[in-house]
């Protein structure tokens, strides 16, 4: 009996142990990924502006030649450097020699004034108490015959027939001429850069002395009090003698590339931001700050020194 026991349990065992464990299923909901997150494009970085040219400031420099130097009004050239005082600069100073971005610029040239007006534009109407005349409809009435139709045809009894102006032709519509053909435009003589400026010598005289790298311009021999005569129209940026070695001088900027200059005179008879025009007496000739009566006379092209002789016509 006891042996059946320990068979039987064997057996049960034995099947308990040939069983496969449950699967074990999870039944918590998957978690979804979160979508990537896409990155806006970004806008690209506006380029920097290129840095501005500078000139240091040396020893024996003023305001107006360092603006001479670069072909600018001194008055420019102070009010971007925040400069009050153009006599207060010192060695060393870094000055911007050129506009700022948002710094307006100084016009040049003649400024146009409006016509004077004539008086105020009158509009015509009829005074309030001008009698006008009233035209009255006839109200008589005919019956409608032939006769009838001709009494209204024909003036009243003792009046003269009104006059029938005659109708005039219609205009008789003329075709359009033909438009000549365009004039081709001659050109420029080769090694002139003269940029549609208007040049003339500013005096007649003897070149004492010839352009170089060194003079920067030509002199010109004359008569004390000579008329020195403005060598195209602009706008006087300077007049004055605060530029050692050039005595009383005349600066006229002709446009943003254009000025000359006119040194040594006896008297000065324009004034600063003052319209000139081509040919007009600036100043007479005279030989402050120089040795002999004479005119230096220089032509630059945005600052730079340019022989007066290729831009002007010959003397």
């Amino acid at each position: 009996m006891r042996a059946l026991l320990v068979v039987v349990l064997a057996l049960a065992l034995a099947g308990c142990a040939s069983r496969r464990p449950a699967p074990v299923v999870d039944r918590v909901a998957p978690v979804e990924a979160a979508p990537p997150v896409v990155e806006a494009p970004r806008a690209p970085e506006p380029a920097a502006a290129p840095p501005l040219p500078t000139y240091t400031v040396k020893r024996g420099d003023t305001m107006v030649g360092i603006a001479l130097q670069f072909g600018l009004d001194y008055r420019e050239l102070a009010a971007w450097n925040n400069i009050t005082n153009v006599n207060a600069i010192r060695v060393g100073q870094v000055l911007v020699v050129a506009r700022p971005a948002g710094a307006p610029a100084m016009p040049l040239g003649p400024v146009a004034t409006p016509l004077a007006s004539s008086g105020p534009i009158i509009e015509a109407r009829p005074l309030s108490n001008s009698p006008v005349a009233k035209v009255e409809p006839r109200g008589e009435k005919l019956p409608f015959s032939d006769r009838a139709l001709a009494q209204l045809g024909s003036p009243p009894a003792g009046e003269a027939p009104a006059p029938v102006e005659p109708v005039p032709a219609p205009p008789v519509a003329t075709p359009p001429r033909p438009a000549p053909p365009p004039v081709a435009e001659a050109e420029r003589p080769s090694g002139t850069d003269s940029e549609d400026i208007d040049w003339m010598w500013p005096v007649k005289g003897k070149v004492l002395a010839a352009f170089t790298e060194a003079t920067k311009g030509v002199d010109i021999g004359g008569r004390k009090g000579a008329p020195v005569l403005a060598a195209a129209s602009g706008r006087v940026v300077y007049a004055g003698a605060g530029l050692r070695g050039y005595g009383k001088l005349v600066i006229i900027k002709h446009n943003n590339t254009w000025l000359s200059a006119y040194a040594h005179n006896e008297n000065v008879l324009v004034k600063e931001q003052q319209d000139v025009r081509r040919g007009q007496k600036i100043a007479e000739m005279g030989s402050t700050d120089t040795d002999q009566v004479k005119l230096h006379f220089e032509v630059r092209r945005q600052g730079k020194p340019v022989d007066p002789a290729k831009v002007l016509p010959s003397m």
